[in-house]
């Protein structure tokens, strides 16, 4: 690849051919990238050419690989869904960029000390980042405070605090086609007059050191995944991002030709047919009265016209319906921050409250639910209804989510514009999920149906007449065995534990929070236990139970969730009569590298969420294209994978959505079913006498109190259902052909989630930029 191509795909001119007439901006506050060497000699076709290479210097690729960082800009689903999204948009060969903020610290690690989650700072930089490239010479200016002005020439933003925003950009290349796309983050910087001016006396020393309060903006990830924190900070992200992004934009839309004369474009008439801008969440929200902005205040455009264009370009994608996840900040906070975008949105809410008005007279409880402001004590902005008012385009992350955004969550706006909203299943890259982490698995596949389905994920059903081949079944059991022996290696290697590779591999990771119910698991687990010190002569299916994720530092109780697993297994895992029939492993510092090696060494998958509480989960399409089965509630995704494979192929249980909604109406009595149920009685009652801790009796008294008396989450309700789905689990495990059979139907059934199609859906339904039918030939190759 000449240095010239580089750089023309770096700046983004490599996509200024006409074939392009969008120019699609994935805007999110996360990217979990995870490593990048392996993913780049995937993608280049080049893993052959540089494993025979370093082997003839005397090296181990795969140790090579072991020493780079995790890029961790992202706390879990939201941010690795970013990033699976900058594969397929350059698989496709879309004119895409993703934009965000390069943090210095990304998500922290995690140690577990005396069975408690201990953080430690992410200094993933400590060496360098080969993959960034700094462009110093595309650096720009973001204000902040300040105060607003109104003349008879228009409206103007003065006496701000301008941060630098300095562009850092990573190339972000297609499976096997010559489309270099661009990841570009950005980081905080002080001016170099920063302080200097404010007439400061003899100030010059402690003036150069505040510049470091400039680049705070950058400096760390806010760890939460499904929560709000109305920190100015983040708020202060939040901007940055978007005014560096919307300045980088507009640049290219004015000095693209695209068969325009001008030399430079003054009429913004075109501007939504070339440029699709992307919310990730509502976190990006401030895109819209940003654009506003300069629309109305720096290009002098009129209000209705500029609101036209802002509502045709800008998208929204809500990724959760949990109440405490919505961010709803302080107008105060605005008032001081950003004060002109506080006008903008106020005008913006007016002008929707009199639409609403006019359409629904009389009725003034529609107005306080549909506006942007919810009075109150403290007067708050809702984002997630600005990007509702300010997108031509809403979409949820699976079909029963997306059926909740419109009955529930923006019931009002969906009758007010219907046809704004749509549904978008999620889906992973099968490059890094599938030909990345599990090379025998892929390889198998290529055998039988060839290579296309890499980029054509619906091809595995071509597995489906072979799902009874001898050949097959024994072959995807025998690389399944491989990985589960591969990873007993590393555990072994890495935590100095011990597991057994012919047990059934019980897996339930994701980031640690109350509705993911890691609890009920829990509960199972010692139920598990129980039973084999009842009766210890029974066969039992030797299993062993892994979990893993993240806390968010401040959430109390998922931090006493991971104690309790910790505690669960020093107990079991040291019982003689259990012996290697039931190990519990905790796994410390759970991320995109560490995903890719236990994924492909998965039986079982666990995604038992409460139904309607997940809005759709990745992890789980990971797994089943990997050759796990799905124990899991109907929630998410997994309702569209029990309906690709049929649900006799997953093991599906619990409430379904109407019965947690016809519970909740009824009201929800943990008691009753504490009472009825023995085996749940006897593992509650263990939990909180201490059995699990016996140096601190008391340490899970508060664990039990919220299950037994406010649990949100119904973990009881589902325990019946759950320990006998369990039991169906170990009955087909004993069957290890007709395991296999079900296994093999699953990952020929698993060709719908792959991010390719959903990114399709996306460029055809929301950004009007059908993805170039033809690859364009490898420049090796001579051109017609």
């Amino acid at each position: 690849m000449t240095s010239q191509f580089w750089k023309e795909a770096l700046d983004g001119r490599g996509s200024d051919s006409p074939v392009f007439n969008t120019r699609i901006y994935y805007l999110s506050l996360e990217f979990y990238m995870g490593r990048t060497l392996q993913n780049t000699m995937v993608n280049l076709g080049l893993q052959n050419a540089c494993d025979e290479a370093i082997y003839q210097l005397g090296l181990d690729l795969e140790e090579l690989e072991e020493i780079e960082e995790d890029a961790g800009l992202g706390n879990g689903g939201l941010g690795r869904l970013a990033a699976c999204f900058l594969d397929s948009m350059a698989t496709l060969g879309l004119a895409a960029y993703g934009y965000g903020i390069r943090y210095e610290f990304g998500i922290f690690n995690q140690k577990i000390v005396n069975g408690w989650q201990v953080e430690e700072a992410d200094d993933w930089l400590r060496y360098g980042n080969p993959w960034e490239k700094a462009r110093p010479e595309y650096m720009l200016p973001v204000h902040f405070y300040g105060r607003v002005e109104h003349s008879p020439e228009g409206v103007r933003w003065l006496d701000t605090q301008v941060v630098l925003a300095m562009p850092y950009d990573t190339p972000v290349p297609g499976y096997k086609n010559d489309t270099v796309n661009t990841m570009r983050l950005w980081s905080a910087k002080a001016p170099n007059d920063f302080k200097l001016h404010d007439f400061n006396v003899g100030g010059y020393i402690e003036a150069v050191l505040d510049r470091n309060l400039a680049e705070n903006i950058s400096r760390v990830l806010y760890p939460n995944d499904n929560f709000f924190e109305g920190k100015e900070l983040r708020l202060k992200q939040e901007y940055f991002v978007v005014a560096a992004t919307l300045q980088d934009i507009i640049r290219r839309f004015k000095s693209s030709k695209f068969g325009c004369r001008d030399p430079v474009r003054t009429s913004f008439e075109t501007f939504p047919d070339k440029v699709a801008i992307q919310l990730n969440d509502t976190h990006p929200a401030l895109a819209i009265p940003e654009l506003m902005r300069i629309l109305v205040d720096v290009e002098k455009v009129d209000w209705g016209k500029a609101w036209e264009i802002t509502k045709k370009t800008c998208a929204y994608t809500n990724h959760t319906v949990l109440p405490e996840a919505l961010e709803r900040w302080p107008v105060s906070m605005f008032e001081k921050l950003l004060p002109r975008h506080l006008d903008i949105i106020y005008a913006i809410n007016q002008r929707h409250l009199d639409h609403v008005a006019a359409l629904f007279p009389g009725d003034v409880d529609r107005l306080r639910r549909m506006s942007v402001i919810e009075e109150g004590d403290c007067k708050r902005i809702n984002m997630a209804h600005l990007c509702v008012i300010g997108s031509h385009a809403v979409n949820g992350v699976a079909r029963i989510h997306s059926e909740i955004v419109r009955q529930s969550v923006f019931k009002d706006f969906y009758e007010l514009e219907p046809e704004k909203f749509q549904n978008k299943t999620n889906g992973i890259t099968p490059r890094r999920w599938l030909l990345l982490c599990n090379p025998g698995l892929a390889e198998t596949i290529v055998e039988r149906i060839g290579e296309d389905f890499l980029t054509d994920l619906s091809q595995l059903k071509k597995l489906l007449p072979l799902v009874g081949d001898e050949a097959l079944i024994r072959d995807v059991a025998q690389v399944k065995q491989e990985n589960k022996v591969k990873f007993s290696a590393f555990l072994e290697k890495q935590y100095g534990v011990k597991v057994n590779p012919s047990s059934m591999f019980d897996v339930h990771v994701k980031r640690i929070h109350e509705y993911k119910r890691q609890l009920l698991n829990c509960l199972h687990v010692v139920t598990l236990y129980n039973r084999i010190k009842k009766d210890p002569t029974q066969a039992f299916v030797p299993r062993t139970v892994m979990i893993g994720g993240k806390a968010a530092p401040g959430y109390h109780m998922a931090k006493k969730i991971i104690k309790l697993v910790t505690s669960i297994g020093d107990i079991v895992n040291h019982d003689p009569i259990v012996g290697d029939r039931l190990k519990v492993i905790f796994l410390e510092n759970y991320r995109v590298s560490l995903a890719e090696k236990v994924i492909p060494a998965a039986d079982l998958s666990q995604q038992i969420s409460t139904a309607g509480t997940e809005a759709s989960g990745t992890g789980n399409m990971k797994f089943m294209l990997n050759g796990a089965l799905t124990i899991g509630t109907m929630d998410g995704a997994n309702v569209e994978m029990a309906e690709e494979a049929g649900a006799e192929n997953l093991f599906i249980f619990g409430l379904r959505v109407e019965d947690v909604e016809a519970l909740d109406r009824k009201g929800y009595n943990a008691h009753e079913y504490y009472n009825r149920l023995p085996e749940l009685q006897q593992a509650v009652d263990q939990i909180n006498s201490g059995f699990f801790s016996p140096r601190e009796p008391d340490c899970f008294k508060d664990v039990v109190n919220m299950l037994l008396n406010h649990d949100r989450f119904k973990v009881f309700a589902d325990y019946e259902a759950y320990v006998a789905c369990q039991a169906q689990v170990d009955q087909l495990y004993r069957n290890p052909k007709e395991w296999t059979k079900k296994v093999i139907r699953n990952i020929a059934c698993s060709g719908k989630f792959s991010s390719d199609r959903t990114i399709t859906e996306y460029a055809r339904d929301i950004w009007g930029a059908e993805p170039p039918a033809l690859q364009t030939p490898p420049p090796s190759l001579p051109r017609d």
